[in-house]
Parts: C-alpha cells; sequence; structure tokens
C-alpha cells in the first residue's frame, strides 16, 4: 500500500460518518520474505503481504474502535470501510464515557519514507548458504518493506515506510552446544554476514574443550550486546513506563525516587528519531525525536501515553499506549570491543541469556540463566564452554558499582518478534564488562 491508497479510504469514512462524530484511522502493513534454514540449508520459504487498519469512531467521551483486514482492491475495501463505520456508528452511543480519553488538539503531518531498497531474499539465502557451507547453521531470516499510517477528521496525516531486516541464527556444535548470533539493520551486507559467520566459528573451537563446571560465586564477566539486550527488555516491561512508575510498581522505583542510581556512564534513550519505526501513535500524537530516559545513570524521564496524561494531570510525550520502549538505545562507552576478551582476563564470557525474571521489582533483582557458547576465560583467552547456570543481580549492581565498562561500539538488534506482523522495534546497546556477575548454581 502506498499513501494515496491509504488516503482513498477518507472519503469512504466521511460518507458514512454521522453528523457530529470524529473518527481516527491507523494503518499498518508489510511485504515481507522468510527463509527458515537448518543444518545449513533452506527448509522453509515464503512472502507475505499484509495490511489492516483500526478505525475508531468518537463522540464527546464515547468511542468504538474495530479492525479491518485490508484486500488491497480499492472498491472492496471502501465498501467494508463504510460497512465498520454504519455498525460502529450504532455502536458508540451505547457505551460509557471514557474519563480518560484525550484526542490531538493539534495537526501535525509527518512523512517519514526510508528510499532503502529491501533486500532481495533470492540473494540473502544464496550468500547465507555459502557464508555457512559446512556447518550446523540454524536460524531464520525475515526482512522487507514496512509501512503505518495514520488520518482523522481533523485532516491530520502521517505516513512511515522503511526496510529492514534480521538474521537470527546459530551454529551448533553438538546436542546443546551452540553459537548464537544475529545480524540485522536497513541495508544488507554479504561482508558484515561473512564477519558475524566467521566470529562465530571462531568460538566454535573453544566448543570442543570439555565443558567445565565453576562453583557458585560472584566472577568478573563480559556480557556481549545480546546478553545486554535481554536485560533491557526485561527492564523496558514497565520499568519506563508512566503509569507504572505513578503507581509504584516499576522496577526502577528506586531510580526515580532518587534512592539508588546507575553508573554514570549509563544514558538510556527512546530514540524515535532514527527513523527506524513511527515516530507517531495509534492516538495520532507525534512523539518527539528523543526522549532521554536515564541520563548519566540519573532518572530523566518516563514515558507517558495521553491516558496516562489524563489520569495522573502530567504532560504527556506521544508514548504509545503500553507506554514500552520503541527504539530504545544504550550510549557506548571506551572500551573498543576488540579489546574486551583482554580485558577481562579472567572470568565469564556471556553470549547470552534467558529466562529472565524479576526476583524483587522493588530492589530491581532479576534472575536467569546463561544459554549457548558462555566460556571460562583465562589470559584473555576462551579456555573452556561452561555448564549452564543461573545468576541473580540487580539493576543497580549489574548497571552500576559494578560496571566496568560498556564497549565503544553498540550494535543495532532489531526486534525478532513476527507475532502476527514483523515488529519496528529495535535496540542499539554496547557490551558491558561487570566486576562481579552473581552465579547462584
Amino acid at each position: 500500500m502506498n499513501p494515496s491508497q491509504f488516503e482513498m479510504l477518507v472519503p469512504a469514512i466521511l460518507a458514512a460518518l454521522p453528523q457530529g462524530m470524529r473518527f481516527s484511522l491507523y494503518g499498518s502493513g508489510e511485504e515481507s520474505d522468510f527463509v527458515r534454514f537448518n543444518q545449513g540449508k533452506v527448509r522453509q520459504s515464503g512472502s507475505v503481504s499484509q495490511g489492516e487498519v483500526s478505525l475508531s469512531l468518537i463522540d464527546g467521551k464515547r468511542h468504538a474502535s474495530v479492525d479491518i483486514g485490508l484486500s488491497g482492491v480499492d472498491s472492496v475495501d471502501a465498501k467494508r470501510i463504510t460497512s465498520a463505520v454504519t455498525n460502529l456508528a450504532q455502536t458508540v452511543p451505547l457505551l460509557p464515557e471514557d474519563p480518560h480519553l484525550l484526542l490531538p488538539d493539534t495537526v501535525v503531518h509527518t512523512s517519514q519514507i526510508d528510499d532503502t531498497t529491501a533486500p532481495d531474499a533470492i540473494l540473502v539465502t544464496q550468500a547465507v548458504c555459502q557464508a555457512t557451507k559446512g556447518t550446523d547453521f540454524v536460524g531464520i531470516y525475515a526482512g522487507g518493506r514496512q509501512w503505518r499510517a495514520f488520518a482523522n477528521d481533523m485532516g491530520q496525516r502521517n505516513w512511515f515506510e522503511s526496510s529492514s531486516f534480521l538474521l537470527d541464527y546459530s551454529i551448533v556444535h553438538s546436542k546443546d552446544k551452540a553459537i548464537k548470533s544475529s545480524i540485522g539493520g536497513t541495508v544488507w551486507s554479504d561482508q558484515a554476514l561473512v564477519q558475524s559467520i566467521e566470529e562465530a566459528k571462531s568460538q566454535l573451537t573453544a566448543l570442543n574443550q570439555p565443558s567445565r563446571a565453576i562453583p557458585p560465586g560472584s566472577y568478573r564477566a563480559y556480557l556481549t550486546p545480546a546478553a545486554v539486550v535481554e536485560v533491557l527488555e526485561l527492564m523496558s516491561y514497565g520499568g519506563f513506563s508512566a503509569e507504572s512508575q505513578q503507581r509504584k510498581s516499576s522496577v526502577l522505583n528506586r531510580l526515580v525516587a532518587g534512592d539508588a542510581q546507575l553508573d554514570a556512564r549509563v544514558t538510556l534513550t527512546e530514540d524515535g528519531g532514527r527513523g527506524l519505526g513511527p515516530k507517531f501513535s495509534a492516538d495520532g500524537f507525534v512523539a518527539p525525536d528523543q526522549v532521554v530516559l536515564v541520563s548519566k545513570g540519573q532518572h530523566a524521564n518516563a514515558l507517558t501515553c495521553p491516558r496516562t496524561a489524563v489520569e495522573f494531570d502530567i504532560p504527556h510525550n506521544g508514548a504509545t499506549p503500553g507506554e514500552n520502549t520503541q527504539s530504545l538505545t544504550m550510549a557506548g562507552g571506551d572500551l573498543p570491543q576488540a579489546e574486551a576478551l583482554a580485558r577481562l582476563g579472567a572470568g565469564v564470557w556471556v553470549s547470552n541469556l534467558w529466562y529472565l525474571n524479576h526476583s524483587d521489582r522493588n530492589a530491581a533483582r532479576f534472575t536467569g540463566m546463561t544459554r549457548f557458547a558462555t566460556f571460562w576465560v583465562e589470559d584473555g583467552k576462551l579456555v573452556a564452554p561452561l555448564d549452564v547456570m543461573r545468576f541473580d543481580a540487580t539493576l543497580y549492581d549489574l548497571f552500576g558499582k559494578d560496571l566496568e565498562a560498556l564497549t565503544q561500539e553498540v550494535q543495532l538488534m532489531p526486534s525478532a518478534s513476527t507475532y502476527e506482523a514483523r515488529s519496528t522495534a529495535f535496540l542499539e546497546v554496547p557490551g558491558a564488562l561487570v566486576k562481579a556477575l552473581p552465579f547462584t548454581l
């Protein structure tokens, strides 16, 4: 779908809209390719072309909405929209008023169009098969063009369109031993693929050594960007939400209150201005280019959606209704990535984490497991793979008093979520060297 096809739906809405009622229309869609690999071969491939709109009718404080799948045929979609308007118009007067409803009162137009060409799935597949020849390569590629759109009765129009991709993969050594990695972004590069695969292969030799178990205790550790992402994603679920902070249910309550702080090198920003995702919400509010959430270890701002703003009488910053991060970036530090092993010296190299969950929300304490290639390091070299271990730490220790360094390089990590549709969310993070990571078993 293009902007003119989306715009075509508006006259159909206006023609059927009862006098005095307002409307908003939010659209989303994609043209995506998917390829599944196993044992270095293509096992499944396919393409998805889909689009839908969410239509809302508003009468004062009463409102109702419905989701409509788009056929791509203008006449068919116009009829579907007209029918939806008629049905919603009969429903809205029967509903109670919504005390927290807030609609845009000014018109803000935006157009974010990334002219980057979507990767050719056939060329990507050929490159992957060539680069991974002779390995037990397992993974999924998802890439293509995505769009988001908004229109309302005030004449506001917003459009977002971009291409992106993610190759999420593992190279299996044997049984449960594997190296996991990913590459993603907006521009495909065969060179970046080969570099990523070669880095993964270089760690396979260390997996040849017998697994080692270390006793419970605290160890120096290096967390790769993939491991840092897992921690930040857990922190993001309600942590930066203004509603959660107002209700004192946020995992960052102590940080917000000023009773605790993170290391001064930690700065976290919701960076919607990057253009990798839409700046506008389904309600038509446009977010600022940047919202600094943590500045030099101190709480700075929260993600506040319009409903939360009304309920608690605070300003909003156009956050999505769930107030979850969509474009979280963590500032890099001064540690060159190539020197991470040497700086670690002796300790634990953590490639991945999983099964993370809160063990004490008020203390920002969380627990989880190491996954895949976690190594024991001596003299700055990978010595042996470690058995799976459980850790238990607090954010104020990990990214606070125990943080030793962040890498200069940051890695872009698009969301791997494809539930119903590919996500436009992403994180960009460095690796982290910590003085102590407590392992409990």
